[in-house]
């Protein structure tokens, strides 16, 4: 097994070995041990929504207690806030842990002092693993087309919709949601180019796929135009730079790219 190879099963074997297992893309679920957490289980919204801050600031290294109640309930004033926070905390605790000992140091949140971090090595995140698709198929694309394409499909698999949809008008959740969403992009255009000389119509649906997430993402109509330009179907090519052309002309005031002008005259044979 070569290294890339490697680096694909421990992304697999990760999910595996994780007790905890969090879904944020498309809808927001807790797996603990095989069972779905319900709302209830959770005891308080609070909690919820803590959890849901400290996975988005994961990467982070651990954040004081004052930072998290000033970003998630900014309208506190200050012994409102450190309520909110321990119910929260105490929340989060017991139900990752329910048979925990009261004495016992919490397995999945780390505190140091004030800061507070998620311990990442023992929590599955599909966003983390999104991200680990995505950067596999990156450093594959030139070495190893096969297993580019394999974990370009596996990142897309992943992506079931937006980040925590449930905290759309958060503002601390909306950077990562705009990250993810240029990663998942930049993946499906990387495959559907990659397939396109073999399979073009798949190509279509990818670029498509893409389009869904974000109707004015260029690159995925110039993958329709020439995947159309591939089967002989001219027409539709054309028809696809218009479409392009209005959607760009409705939301920015602006032209197609001149690369994607350039590929409509090689449609046209001009």
């Amino acid at each position: 097994m070569n290294r890339i190879e490697q680096a694909f099963s421990n992304i697999l074997e990760k999910r595996a070995q994780s007790a905890i297992q969090v879904q944020t893309l498309g809808a927001f679920r807790v797996e603990r041990e095989g069972v779905l957490l319900q709302d209830k289980d959770w005891g308080r919204e609070k909690a919820i929504q803590l959890f849901e801050f400290l996975v988005t600031a994961r990467h982070r290294r651990g954040l004081h207690k004052e930072q998290i109640i000033d970003r998630i309930w900014e309208e506190s004033d200050s012994k409102s806030g450190d309520q909110n926070f321990k119910v929260a905390l105490h929340g989060i605790n017991k139900t990752l842990e329910p048979n925990r000992k009261s004495r016992e140091v919490p397995k999945y949140i780390l505190r140091q002092g004030l800061t507070y971090q998620l311990q990442l090595e023992k929590i599955w995140i599909d966003a983390d693993a999104l991200e680990q698709f995505i950067a596999l198929g990156n450093q594959a694309l030139n070495e190893a087309a096969a297993l580019a394409e394999q974990a370009y499909r596996s990142a897309i698999a992943l992506h079931q919709g937006i980040y925590l949809p449930n905290r759309l008008y958060e503002d601390w959740s909306s950077s990562e949601r705009e990250r993810l969403q240029v990663l998942i992009l930049g993946a499906i255009i990387n495959l559907a180019e990659l397939i396109l000389p073999e399979n073009p119509m798949e190509s279509v649906r990818l670029a498509q796929k893409a389009l869904q997430i974000d109707p004015t993402w260029e690159d995925a109509y110039r993958i329709q135009m020439q995947a159309y330009f591939e089967k002989g179907n001219r027409p539709l090519a054309i028809k696809t730079y218009q479409q392009c052309e209005t959607v760009l002309d409705e939301e920015f005031g602006l032209k197609p790219l001149p690369e994607t002008r350039a590929l409509l005259k090689k449609i046209e044979g001009k």
